[in-house]
């Protein structure tokens, strides 16, 4: 038995998840909170909203494996993941699926009333998004558009209210989300390639993945600017926008087509660090 396996059961579900790349979306998540209110939310709220957080990431990304179980097997760099490699089976899947919707639901339901009817839409999302390599290399675009419902579904859940301004940075996250997934392609081009997938690498090669980087993240600063413009924000949100700008600009500079060894670092490393920065200064903003 490998020491995979024998890990302890929620060992194995916490990378089937990947729990700690939670760190993506819980940061904006707060900085939908804290700028719906205006103040620090209650703690009621926050716990809540972390809850339902965690419970949907969890089942996004455990639906995700689930109903990928077997492209990943036919991938070198995926076949070592759990449900593949027989680290967990389909059936345990299936159960930590149902946990993770039922934490979900709970936590939604306690929150603002128009959360109790909205909730469907994330998980019909949820379940969509596996599918769209199949079909459409615009796959990237829903799995940020999935991502981008983090500060929305937290303003929402706070105020009962939808603001444009909360699209707004619903639309930041979602094409700084679509923007680093097209980097992310360029690790599985030629394996898609050879499968029938789509995503914007198959499509349109590796320069056409950087320049969908581009033009994603040039979308995000201006999304947040935006935002910004329709809230009563101070210095250090605009630091903080300022921050986020540098940031992606130094992830672009990590990587370029012919040379993607920093790939890694530029995917996960920076933007861990870009979510977290962002919600430190605005979350600072807003308290002071």
């Amino acid at each position: 038995m490998t020491d995979a396996v024998a890990a302890p059961l929620p060992a194995r579900l916490a990378r089937l998840v990947k729990i700690e790349h939670t760190v993506f979306a819980l940061p904006f998540a707060y900085v939908g909170a804290f700028l719906a209110v205006g103040r620090t939310p209650s703690a009621h709220d926050l716990v809540w909203i972390t809850l339902a957080m965690v419970g949907a990431r969890s089942l996004a990304m455990a639906l995700n494996r689930l109903i990928d179980a077997g492209i990943d097997a036919r991938n070198p760099r995926t076949a070592v993941r759990e449900l593949p490699s027989g680290q967990l089976s389909v059936a345990q899947v299936v159960a930590f699926c149902a946990v993770s919707l039922a934490l979900f639901l709970v936590s939604v339901w306690q929150l603002a009333p128009r959360t109790h009817w909205l909730w469907p839409i994330p998980v019909a999302a949820f379940v969509v998004y596996p599918y769209l390599k199949r079909w459409t290399w615009l796959c990237h675009f829903w799995l940020g558009a999935v991502d981008g419902l983090a500060p929305v579904g937290a303003w929402v859940a706070i105020t009962n209210r939808l603001p444009w301004q909360s699209w707004a940075l619903g639309a930041a996250v979602a094409l700084w989300v679509a923007g680093f997934d097209c980097f992310y392609a360029l690790f599985d081009a030629d394996v898609d390639r050879a499968q029938g997938l789509h995503s914007i690498a198959t499509r349109f090669g590796v320069r056409g993945a950087f320049a969908g980087a581009r033009l994603s993240h040039a979308g995000t600063i201006a999304c947040l600017v935006a935002a910004g413009l329709g809230l009563p924000v101070g210095a250090l949100y605009w630091i903080g926008v300022a921050g986020v700008a540098v940031l992606l600009a130094y992830e672009h500079a990590l990587v370029r087509p012919g040379d993607l060894r920093r790939l890694d670092a530029a995917f996960f490393t920076m933007n861990g660090v870009i979510s977290v920065v962002f919600a430190v200064f605005v979350i600072a903003d807003v308290v002071s």
